[in-house]
């Protein structure tokens, strides 16, 4: 029988945190077994599934001496050349590792908005071996080696659901929205670290760092793409100063236009919003035809004209942004106060006014007529 002379691990790479010697071949061990340990490593020793021992870095003789075990074990005496067989595994302690990480999708009720928003959140630590024995006995079981990636395949489940369960609870408890989470980032990864140390120290680990680089919309699922298409929406209103009802009523007219035809009534009373009604008005140069419109009946819910949410008709003001309800006769739908038009009908919103379904008014140019005046007086337009 051949025994080994020297047991060494010369080959360490950074994303080994474990590594067994002898992974082809037997272990047959004799008590002048030199065992070589270099800086920052760590080998330990098992047999029959005990812990012989643990040697820190230097030159160490396998015998009787520093492996007590070995006389109740194999039943070898002091002294002489004596066979017998263990595992040695080697412990990578240097620098800690640094590790991706990324949940899968959270749903957040996010406090400025009401409602349930998908949210991922990604990140970076960095892991060492602390204790050889305990990360040994508990992790790593039949492999020949334990590298960065089985220790993520392994605590995948673990570590998401831990991980999900403090983000929307540190948002929650914080009244922090998607909006807003990216300027606390270091707060919620000082919040997230402590009950990560401890899980990890239950394996024998150290966490050295631990960080949190976004939080955002999940844009892998359907609705976290329509929100965040709308969020991006919101923000270039703000910044170019218009209203969702403009921007509506802007699209109506260069659908018209684009379509080569006439913009009609409709598209009138959109421009009218977008750039007041002579402007719109000068923009028509043929006799239009007022389109039949049928009256709306049991609208139960309006978009609000200031926020664009949506709010029960039952209710005078929008619950989100205190608007004052200003509905259309018409149709129902909310118009910003002072308006002349309704943004989705085109109705005459002039207070005072009586006789037809659109008012006392020109479908041309808007001016205000009398009732039964068959031809307008400004611009000669059949009524």
């Amino acid at each position: 029988m051949a025994f080994i002379d020297v047991v060494e691990w010369d080959d360490a790479t950074n994303d080994v945190f474990a590594w067994k010697f002898g992974q082809n071949r037997n272990n047959n061990l004799s008590t002048f077994t030199q065992l070589i340990v270099r800086e920052s490593q760590e080998a330990v020793l098992f047999s029959k599934g005990q812990i012989l021992g643990k040697f820190g870095p230097g030159k160490h003789t396998l015998n009787t001496e520093n492996l007590p075990l070995l006389r109740n074990l194999f039943g070898i005496p002091f002294g002489g050349k004596n066979p017998f067989v263990a595992e040695v595994w080697f412990v990578n302690k240097t620098s800690p590792l640094t590790i991706d990480w990324r949940t899968d999708t959270m749903r957040f009720r996010d406090p400025e908005y009401g409602e349930m928003v998908p949210l991922a959140a990604s990140g970076r630590y960095g892991l060492k071996v602390e204790y050889a024995e305990r990360f040994l006995t508990q992790l790593v079981g039949t492999l020949l080696d334990f590298r960065a990636r089985d220790l993520t395949k392994h605590f995948w489940g673990a570590l998401v659901a831990k991980t999900k369960s403090v983000v929307t609870a540190f948002m929650q408890s914080n009244q922090v929205g998607i909006t807003a989470i990216s300027a606390r980032l270091d707060d919620l990864s000082r919040f997230l670290a402590e009950p990560l140390r401890e899980f990890w120290e239950s394996y024998g680990m150290l966490l050295s760092g631990f960080y949190i680089t976004s939080v955002d919309l999940d844009t892998s699922t359907e609705d976290g793409r329509k929100i965040a298409a709308a969020l991006s929406d919101r923000s270039a209103q703000n910044i170019a100063g218009y209203t969702w009802q403009q921007k509506q009523g802007l699209g109506v007219a260069n659908n018209a236009l684009s379509s080569g035809g006439d913009m009609g009534f409709l598209g009138v009373a959109a421009m009218s919003g977008m750039l007041g009604g002579g402007a719109a008005q000068a923009m028509l140069r043929t006799p239009q035809q007022v389109p039949t419109m049928v009256p709306s009946a049991g609208r139960k819910e309006v978009f609000c004209a200031k926020c664009a949410k949506k709010y029960p008709t039952t209710s005078n003001f929008c619950p989100f942004c205190g608007n004052k309800y200003n509905p259309c006769p018409r149709c129902g739908s909310d118009n910003l106060t002072g308006s002349k038009r309704c943004v989705s009908c085109g109705t005459e919103l002039a207070s005072g006014l009586a006789g037809s379904a659109f008012g006392n008014a020109c479908p041309r140019c808007g001016q205000q007529v009398s009732p039964g005046i068959k031809f307008c007086p400004n611009c000669g337009s059949k009524l």
